[in-house]
């Protein structure tokens, strides 16, 4: 069986102590290439365990069943808080916002999902999370969340980051379980991008039917 988490631990010298983890980034592509696991390594079970191209872990979400209560956390390899996502209480549609570390107070994002029947490629827009800058769209998620091949392009149509497939050496394909994000640090944090995976899980993945 093919390794998914080579180097992966949640302590020790190579620890990650940011607030936003340093990606090693191809000098040419100026991308950084992650491996998402849909699996949490500490409690064996659903959650989200992130590597970087050199194995290491990078981000990791241990409590994603509370996602089915309305609110989920993004840590980094030590479980350092990075971001909360919280589900928008009595809003029209899906609606979720992003906060920076653990405070619920000024979200820094709102994401909700698309419901324009006329753009059916997109699944959801990301805005600022200031209510005065709410009507301008920050980032468009395109694509399909269960091909696992979704682009996100910023308001300059710029594409900042991608969902693939990953494909293991000798041409292995892996489930949708495992697959890369593939991230231009230049355009969009690397949390941020990680954070929208999570939201397009809840709502175009398997939590949402759990859930539902």
């Amino acid at each position: 069986m093919t390794k998914v988490y080579p180097n992966a631990g949640f302590t020790g010298s190579h620890a990650i102590s940011e607030r936003t983890p340093k990606l090693s980034v191809g000098a040419d592509t100026r991308e950084a290439i992650l491996t998402v696991w849909k699996k949490s390594l500490l409690f064996n079970c659903n959650g989200f365990t992130v590597f970087d191209g050199k194995g290491d872990l990078v981000f990791r979400v241990d409590n994603y069943m509370d996602g089915n209560k309305g609110e989920i956390l993004l840590m980094d390899a030590t479980g350092k808080p990075l971001l909360t996502i919280r589900r928008k209480k009595m809003s029209l549609g899906e609606s979720w916002l992003v906060y920076e570390g653990e405070t619920l107070a000024n979200p820094t994002l709102s994401v909700r999902k698309s419901v324009n029947i006329l753009n059916n490629k997109c699944l959801a827009y990301v805005v600022s999370g200031n209510s005065n800058n709410r009507n301008i769209i920050m980032y468009e998620i395109e694509g399909s969340y269960s091909q696992r091949c979704c682009a996100v392009y910023d308001d300059g149509r710029r594409l900042v980051a991608e969902i693939k497939r990953k494909e293991a050496v000798g041409g292995v394909v892996f489930g949708t379980d495992v697959f890369r994000l593939i991230v231009r640090p230049d355009y969009i944090r690397a949390d941020f991008a990680m954070a929208l995976v999570i939201l397009l899980d809840q709502m175009f993945g398997s939590s949402r039917r759990c859930s539902s």
